[in-house]
């Protein structure tokens, strides 16, 4: 199999002023509501699949009007196709399979704090993972303040489809790696062990 890389991107819980507070207010979790992650060749950074999940978070199953206006996904939508955590985090693993893993930001700590809070610190984490928000700000590309989908906007790539939404988003991220390659920039996946 030729080496792939994993982009993917995460909504979780949120409320109006949780990122000011960082979650801390009481029964504020960083619940997994959205995976969503595109495989690309490695080498080439073509698309070769793409993978979304709904979750359903257990704590606050209940989605607050700020989230649901923020990502688009309703309550509805939620109860309708959101999988439990463990099998979304599984096939995720799966999908991920030996390819190099990366996320705008620490959406690792985020899967780690969801396997602790549902008591699954067994579980195995991601493999081969890194930050891609290094290799951007590397590159010139300022990624304070910004999210997973102003990554292609910032690399002069337009945005598709719907803001914080994960599949979006990480189709973003990888937009924006793809473009910065074209330009000369060193291919993030090039040196790295998979």
């Amino acid at each position: 199999m030729a080496a792939t890389a994993i982009v993917f991107d995460l909504e979780f819980t949120s409320w109006a002023g949780a990122l000011q507070g960082r979650w801390l207010a009481p029964g504020q979790f960083k619940e997994i509501v959205q995976i969503g992650a595109v495989r690309l060749d490695a080498g080439s950074l073509d698309e070769l699949a793409a993978f979304n999940f709904l979750v359903r978070p257990r704590f606050n199953p209940e989605l607050s009007d700020y989230l649901v206006q923020l990502t688009g996904i309703t309550n509805a939508r939620l109860a309708a196709e959101g999988v439990d955590f463990v099998p979304a985090y599984r096939a995720f693993l799966d999908f991920c399979a030996d390819g190099q893993v990366c996320a705008f930001g620490r959406d690792d700590l985020v899967i780690a704090e969801n396997l602790l809070l549902y008591g699954l610190s067994a579980e195995q984490p991601l493999r081969h993972y890194f930050n891609i928000a290094e290799w951007l700000r590397a590159n010139g590309i300022e990624t304070r303040g910004r999210h997973a989908c102003d990554v292609g906007p910032l690399c002069g790539v337009d945005f598709a489809g719907q803001r914080h939404d994960a599949l979006a988003d990480a189709r973003s991220v990888a937009a924006g790696i793809q473009a910065l390659v074209r330009r000369g920039a060193e291919n993030p996946f090039a040196r790295r062990r998979t």
